[in-house]
């Protein structure tokens, strides 16, 4: 999959393709459905399928301070979108004078001029150009200036996450901010992963006996919610089953919160200054302060016990 940065980076003999553009955080079943439809378009027409998506996130340049937490950092999103089939993806950088360009000159310049768009997949709440003026009616009335076609996608699925409310973005942010990983793996179609460097910490889980991997989030990145979670702990394309904290430590009047895991029944690892990337599959408990270190070590090791039962019971090629 061809990756480009800015509308420069598009080869200068780029021919016909069928477009998507979005900021599609978390690449969730909803977005899915919309860009599966791309691939699938593409492929009938016998050329290659592009998602268009901006960095940083819009509202960050319109209105500073605003950025939402997001499910998926650009890398992470075209590794998805390249698993759903996608020939390129194109990040746009979102700036200032950007933001102020037309709809209809945001069509010429981008959609028409660099990608010669054939058909573009949206869904039906699709809003582009300054103020969000642009919108699928829009879209589809210069398709017939501009020799291009529009498809419509319903992306609303729902299911038990959120109580049945439409799967979004949006909800799925809320569903990990309040601890339900479940819920959130639901609408995105995998569990919620959080990323970054591993890093030193306070050292206390290896004076207990769990030394926790201590990764330092990627800017802007969701949160769970502070407790104990069941999940994954990959580095080096290695999965292990781990025991995730996230929090302050309370045990130890802890101020900074922190994103740990412990790799389950590994031993030796040394993996200080590499990538990794922590994938909750279930909530476990609360953060909690207990009575004693001893105290603490049995829940711990209660947690680390519910965890590997969790992870045992979960079929990941579901």
């Amino acid at each position: 999959m061809q990756r480009w940065r800015g509308l420069e980076d598009i080869p200068q003999d780029w021919g016909r393709s069928v477009v998507t553009i979005g900021s599609y955080d978390g690449v969730h079943r909803g977005h899915q459905l919309i860009i599966g439809r791309a691939v699938e378009r593409a492929r009938e027409l016998g050329i290659p399928s592009v998602v268009v998506t901006f960095d940083p996130h819009p509202s960050e340049v319109v209105r500073p301070g605003s950025h939402p937490p997001l499910l998926a950092p650009h890398h992470r999103r075209a590794e998805l979108m390249a698993e759903l089939g996608v020939d390129a993806v194109l990040v746009l950088p979102f700036t200032a004078e950007f933001s102020k360009l037309a709809p209809a000159d945001f069509i010429a310049k981008v959609l028409v001029d660099r990608l010669h768009a054939k058909t573009v997949i949206e869904g039906p709440n699709f809003r582009f150009g300054h103020k969000a003026a642009g919108d699928v009616g829009l879209l589809t009335e210069l398709g017939a200036t501009y020799d291009y076609t529009v498809e419509v996608i319903d992306l609303y699925v729902t299911g038990e996450a959120g109580g049945g409310l439409p799967f979004s973005s949006t909800l799925t942010r809320r569903l990990i901010a309040e601890g339900d990983v479940t819920g959130a793996a639901e609408i995105l179609g995998r569990p919620h992963r959080v990323e970054g460097i591993v890093v030193r910490g306070a050292q206390r889980g290896r004076e207990l006996g769990f030394p926790t991997a201590n990764v330092a989030p990627l800017p802007h990145t969701a949160i769970p919610a502070d407790g104990v979670y069941a999940g994954w702990l990959e580095v080096d394309g290695e999965s292990m089953p781990a025991a995730i904290s996230v929090g302050t430590n309370p045990q130890f009047d802890g101020v900074e919160r922190t994103v740990e895991a412990y790799a389950i029944d590994r031993v030796g690892l040394d993996l200080y200054g590499l990538h990794a990337a922590i994938d909750f599959l279930a909530y476990v408990r609360g953060m909690l302060k207990f009575d004693s270190i001893d105290d603490l070590l049995v829940a711990m090791a209660a947690d680390v016990k519910r965890c590997g039962e969790l992870i045992a019971a979960y079929d990941r090629t579901r």
